[in-house]
């Protein structure tokens, strides 16, 4: 892990506003703001069904909050040919990029490995967050990012024809119900890794078919730093993006759209919204240029990996900690509830800040 210095105009900025709303709504929930919207005190109104958006689904269908992964990996995927364009500009052989992203995608399978055996206190054996599922994803997309767009769809197709194949005629007894909570391939795979057993899971084998969400990632950054038009771009990414909502919501009487273990549909719908919104934030703020604001979200985006790990291990229970008797002091006349709910803002806001500050100090921490 280092620290760089880095010129913030010479990146893309829709992709850092895209990065930066997605991390943004990560380190929310780790304020709980979103967890006071789906009280029982709420059900039945507006903010109870808005709120349910930012909450997963137990098990089968799509909220919005089951975006929030494959947008990030999809996210990696489009600045890999970005990154690595720019370190051949600079005179990086294709042996030393292939060295950097094995390294790469060591350490995030190390990390997210490692945040698991925080918690604990001691080694487990569980692969199933954002960073470990990267790992793998990453060092997939590499193996055909020099590769024809043909190649990589079709390898990116045959992940999610594994999948599938594995999850409807894997046989082994007990393990043949394939979108049955707890009777089903991942299930096994996290029990043969791990040793857990409990139902309604996420599941490690995720890593295989969201790997596609990273690869169309790359076809979609290589799409951006090639030599068409913008507006061409933008309808790549539109038509692109709703095949994926035909297809992947078209399938899902045949296969359920489940994210805790990443079915066919659950993945091509999935990358299909990924898509849609890289076109709209494309559009908006490098085509049409409405960049007012945008920097709240970027500087965020910057620094991902810092702030995912800070809040992760405990940084935003700190902050709480430190601000709750004066915000209790400041605020507690206005209700328990009301105090709570501006409590998580505070955290929210301060998380924020830090990365502000790091943004202005230049500070951009990479792996």
């Amino acid at each position: 892990m280092s620290k760089v210095q880095e010129n913030p105009s010479d990146r893309l900025l829709s992709l850092d506003f895209y990065r930066g709303l997605t991390m943004f709504l990560l380190i929310a929930e780790f304020s709980h703001l979103f967890t006071f919207f789906v009280l029982p005190r709420f059900e039945g109104t507006i903010v109870y069904t808005i709120g349910s958006q930012f909450h997963h689904v137990d098990w089968e269908g799509l909220h919005f909050w089951d975006l929030i992964q494959p947008f990030f990996m999809f996210i990696v995927g489009v600045a890999m040919p970005l990154s690595f364009s720019k370190r051949m500009a600079k005179g990086d052989s294709y042996k030393d990029l292939t060295i950097h992203a094995i390294k790469r995608a060591f350490l995030m399978l190390l990390l997210g490995w490692g945040l698991y055996c925080i918690d604990p206190g001691v080694i487990v054996f569980r692969f199933q967050n954002v960073l470990a599922q990267l790992g793998v994803a990453y060092i997939l997309a590499f193996l055909v990012i020099r590769k024809s767009v043909v190649v990589q769809i079709g390898f990116s197709v045959l992940l999610l024809i594994i999948t599938e194949g594995l999850y409807r005629f894997f046989p082994v007894e007990g393990f043949t119900n394939a979108f049955v909570d707890g009777e089903n391939f991942p299930t096994w795979f996290n029990m043969l890794v791990s040793g857990e057993q409990q139902g309604a899971g996420w599941a490690m084998f995720n890593a295989i078919p969201t790997a596609a969400h990273t690869i169309w990632g790359v076809l979609a950054g290589q799409l951006l730093i090639g030599n068409y038009s913008a507006k061409k771009k933008l309808q790549f990414l539109c038509i692109a993006g709703v095949i994926g909502l035909v297809i992947g919501y078209g399938l899902s009487p045949i296969t359920p759209i489940i994210k805790k273990i990443a079915t066919s549909t659950f993945v091509v719908a999935s990358g299909g919204w990924s898509l849609i919104a890289l076109a709209l934030c494309y559009w908006l703020i490098d085509i049409k240029k409405y960049q007012k604001g945008v920097l709240y979200f970027a500087v965020v985006g910057m620094n991902p990996l810092f702030i995912y790990l800070f809040a992760h291990v405990g940084g935003a229970d700190l902050i709480k900690k430190i601000v709750l008797p004066f915000s209790n002091a400041l605020f507690g006349w206005t209700g328990e509830l009301s105090a709570q709910i501006i409590l998580s803002c505070i955290v929210l806001f301060l998380l924020w800040y830090i990365c502000y500050w790091m943004y202005k100090k230049k500070i951009f921490i990479r792996i």
